[in-house]
């Protein structure tokens, strides 16, 4: 449609020019003008502003110009309809893409929500495209947003106003995700959400090891410091880069580069009589090896036993290839 408006006034911008050097070229040829009063004689003719001619025309020189009003007229108020037209249909288009998305945000639950998509908010994003998390971003930089407004859920607005917390679903919200670059307002933002969702999960980024301490204190469950773990990895790189180079091809991003999975042991119990990991048998079965076992209680296991019994409300973590991961998710039904 925006397309379409803009085909339309390029139209109505030639007309007009066409108008234009119509009126020039007939004032300098019929009447016998000069150039600057022939395009003074058609700008006052076209506009209609009802100045003096420059001089006393002859009879052709006004059938001139009756034809020169009555065709601007015409190619004038249809610019006008056509760019009048466009600029209504484009607020319309805009309040009605936000409201289809307010409207899909309303129908969220169990949601992340993600404060800030500058770098760091947009990796968090990427990664959870990746794994078809469903997500919203709150975000002010209205360029940033109209760049990505279709690829991604925006709300419009500051993270530390309650409403705008309220308008991405922070109630029926499961994660939080403040990557924001002012630890002062990440501080904020975490007092926000905890007083919103007392059950949510709330992860925060920090740039100083100070504000740590304060944003578990204001309700944080976790804080990232990305500052700290590219030095850790930047050294890490220097000391045993072979095995920092295949735990990054483990969390490749992408659609078809997912290597590990977390799997709820209730994902499994419909199918299978899962009362130990032996009983999965999820090598033989996928392809996938079980690296790891998180407890009930939150206690992680890396590497369990076959004969670990497995307990309600656990999880486990599934290591394979991009197919085999998929093989895992579409065998058990897992989204």
């Amino acid at each position: 449609m925006i397309k379409l408006f803009r085909s339309k006034i390029l139209l109505a911008l030639f007309l007009v020019l066409v108008v234009l050097v119509f009126g020039v070229t007939g004032y300098r040829f019929i009447s016998d003008y000069s150039w600057i009063d022939a395009f003074y004689m058609t700008i006052i003719t076209v506009t209609t502003v009802g100045f003096s001619e420059v001089r006393p025309m002859e009879a052709e020189g006004k059938i001139f110009t009756v034809i020169l009003i009555v065709t601007s007229v015409v190619i004038v108020g249809f610019a006008i309809s056509v760019i009048t037209e466009y600029i209504l249909s484009r607020n319309s288009l805009q309040l009605l893409k936000k409201r289809k998305v307010r409207n899909i945000i309303e129908n969220l639950s169990d949601h992340v929500i993600v404060c800030g998509y500058g770098r760091n908010g947009m990796q968090a994003a990427e990664r959870l495209k990746a794994y078809k998390r469903p997500f919203v971003v709150i975000e002010r930089d209205k360029e940033l947003i109209s760049k990505h407004e279709d690829e991604v859920l925006f709300v419009e607005g500051d993270a530390n106003d309650d409403a705008v917390l309220e308008l991405a679903g922070i109630t029926r919200a499961q994660y939080l995700i403040t990557a924001l670059p002012d630890d002062a307002v990440n501080l904020f933002v975490v007092l926000s959400a905890r007083q919103l969702n007392r059950d949510l999960f709330i992860i925060s980024r920090a740039s100083l090891i100070t504000s740590q301490k304060k944003l578990l204190l204001a309700g944080a469950n976790k804080v990232i410091m990305p500052d700290k773990i590219g030095g850790d990895h930047m050294a890490s790189l220097v000391v045993m880069p072979d095995l920092i180079t295949f735990m990054d091809k483990l969390s490749m991003e992408g659609e078809h580069t997912i290597n590990l999975e977390e799997v709820a042991i209730e994902d499994f119990a419909d199918q299978v009589d899962c009362n130990s990991l032996r009983d999965l048998d999820l090598r033989k079965k996928t392809g996938c090896t079980i690296i790891g076992y998180i407890a009930p209680d939150g206690e992680y296991i890396i590497n369990p036993e076959a004969d670990l019994q497995l307990l309600p409300n656990s999880k486990v973590i599934v290591l394979g290839r991009p197919e085999q991961i998929r093989k895992l998710n579409q065998m058990f039904h897992i989204e």
